[in-house]
């Protein structure tokens, strides 16, 4: 039986890998963005994946451990690997033009715009109570995105897609975590993007002569899969409540990796509306440890 001390330290533990997570989230985001100058964005979404399966496979090893690969529900998995995999590819042509705390300011809409589909599409109640912090936080995306009045560049509205098949991608993990763990739900998510990205790379590669940007395509995918994999350990040893509101940090990481990779400053529409977005999205994960006890967010890439 676990101590009252040694499951303090557990979720302390839990915490600092979920603050480890969410930093090599911006890493990789931050590794794309430097990227795009070099190479076609489908390039760099090849990059993040395969890079991504080769680790996942080193880390988890199928051939010896072939439970990984068993899913009761292949459609499922595909499918909802194939939802991430478009995020992906989106949110890298977002970054492009937007800056890096924009687009995850836009991207952190994300718990809210589940909580919404979540009434159609699970059948689950949302109260009064968040259906007000929803439509607060969309509030704060309109603050970040400013439509019509000189905001940011209009490929925001590629984010606010990134963010909705993000949405949708976390309902359908939702789901398959009944029958699926974790390690397996990671494994199929890097198969298949690597997979549908292999067609696609005869017609956009380019030839990279410089050593460090081979490099970055390398650990571009390897932030992704450590990220994730720390994740799984993090929700191993501690509540999913408790570790929910840290991944608002990599607010923090992004923002600091702007400034010091691409000089990005964030004007005071971008830290209006981020902070209006983290405060509804904080609000709906509350809400939902009081309805259900266990407070659930997702994850930036």
């Amino acid at each position: 039986m676990t101590t009252p001390a040694e499951q303090r330290r557990q979720r302390l533990t839990g915490i600092a890998l979920m603050c480890g997570a969410v930093a090599m989230f911006s890493c990789l985001d931050t590794t794309a963005k430097y990227l795009l100058d070099h190479m076609d964005t489908l390039q760099v979404v090849w990059a993040r994946y395969f890079s991504a399966f080769v680790l996942s496979v080193i880390l988890f090893n199928p051939f010896t451990r072939p439970g990984v690969l068993r899913t009761r529900r292949p459609v499922l998995q595909v499918g909802r690997s194939a939802l991430l995999l478009l995020s992906t590819t989106v949110n890298f042509f977002a970054l492009i033009y937007l800056q890096l705390d924009q687009a995850l300011a836009i991207l952190f809409s994300t718990p809210f715009i589940v909580a919404a589909l979540s009434v159609p599409l699970l059948g689950e109640k949302v109260g009064a109570r968040r259906w007000a912090a929803i439509c607060v936080g969309f509030l704060g995306v309109l603050l970040v995105t400013r439509p019509g009045f000189g905001g940011i560049h209009p490929a925001a509205i590629l984010s606010v897609i990134s963010a909705f098949c993000y949405a949708l991608y976390n309902i359908a993990t939702r789901a398959v975590s009944r029958t699926d763990s974790s390690e397996t739900s990671l494994f199929y998510t890097n198969l298949v993007g690597a997979a549908a990205m292999l067609p696609v790379l005869p017609f956009v590669w380019t030839l990279p002569k410089d050593p460090f940007i081979v490099l970055l395509m390398v650990v571009v995918g390897a932030f992704g899969a450590l990220g994730h994999y720390l994740l799984i350990i993090a929700h191993r040893l501690a509540p999913p409540a408790l570790l929910a509101p840290f991944i608002y940090t990599q607010l923090v990481w992004t923002g600091l990796l702007g400034f010091l990779v691409f000089a990005d400053v964030p004007n005071q529409w971008t830290l209006a509306g981020a902070a209006i977005v983290t405060a509804s999205g904080l609000y709906i994960l509350y809400r939902e440890r009081k309805v259900t006890g266990e407070a659930k967010a997702p994850v930036v890439e």
